[in-house]
């Protein structure tokens, strides 16, 4: 038995050993990369600010109208142009208990631009990311909520929630809520909080396989495209 359990702890510190050399070769990337990461940047948040805001004063409530006209105007920008997804991929999305559908407009190893929404109201928790996250509200209103407080945060049509990376929040749409939903900062490691109510809930494996697919395609191909 003594052999065995020499071969074992043998085996644990190797294991340590490798995370250790990946950790030490990894964290200055990881750190290089960080200070750079405004210039990875394809979308400006005033931009798509004013871009929200036009688009509802030409097309009011008709939502379908609003993301076409933001698609549109997007796809005309130089510094975005090229990086667009013109197919409206709707799948659905659940992720922290919350349940909508969304078209990926881009996706990055930097950033995501979607449209996320439902037409019957979610609510669930928001997660705790890595990235900053810009929710711009075409229709409906969006509610949040942080411990201690008593009152809730509401978000109606024209305004944006900004959700800061590391933060996290209760929010609830009560009923038709679309937005234009912008996050910048590490993506990939968001995945894992959208894929996590596939596996311990809904099993909704075709769903999973398309939204994979559509935001793989869309990262590799605006990875080949990008500054790095």
């Amino acid at each position: 038995m003594a052999p065995k359990t020499k071969s074992s702890a043998s085996g644990i510190s190797c294991w340590f050993k490798v995370i250790a050399v990946l950790v030490g070769v990894l964290t200055p990337i990881w750190y290089v990369l960080e200070q750079r990461l405004e210039s990875f940047y394809v979308f400006d948040v005033d931009h798509l600010r004013d871009l929200q805001l036009r688009s509802l004063q030409v097309h009011g409530n008709d939502t379908r109208a609003v993301v076409n006209y933001i698609v549109d105007e997007l796809s005309t920008r130089a510094a975005s142009a090229n990086h667009i997804n013109h197919d409206e991929e709707w799948v659905f999305n659940n992720a922290g208990g919350a349940m909508g559908a969304m078209y990926i407009i881009h996706a990055s190893i930097t950033e995501y631009l979607i449209i996320f929404g439902t037409a019957v109201g979610t609510e669930g928790h928001t997660g705790r990311h890595t990235a900053d996250d810009y929710f711009h509200i075409l229709s409906g209103t969006q509610t949040a909520y942080v411990p201690g407080e008593y009152e809730p945060e509401v978000y109606p049509q024209g305004s944006v929630h900004h959700l800061r990376r590391g933060d996290v929040k209760q929010y609830k749409m009560p009923d038709s809520c679309f937005a234009l939903e912008y996050a910048r900062g590490w993506i990939p490691p968001m995945l894992f909080f959208g894929y996590a109510d596939t596996f311990f809930s809904t099993l909704d494996f075709y769903t999973l396989w398309r939204t994979s697919y559509v935001t793989g395609r869309e990262m590799i191909g605006n990875l080949l495209k990008s500054k790095f």
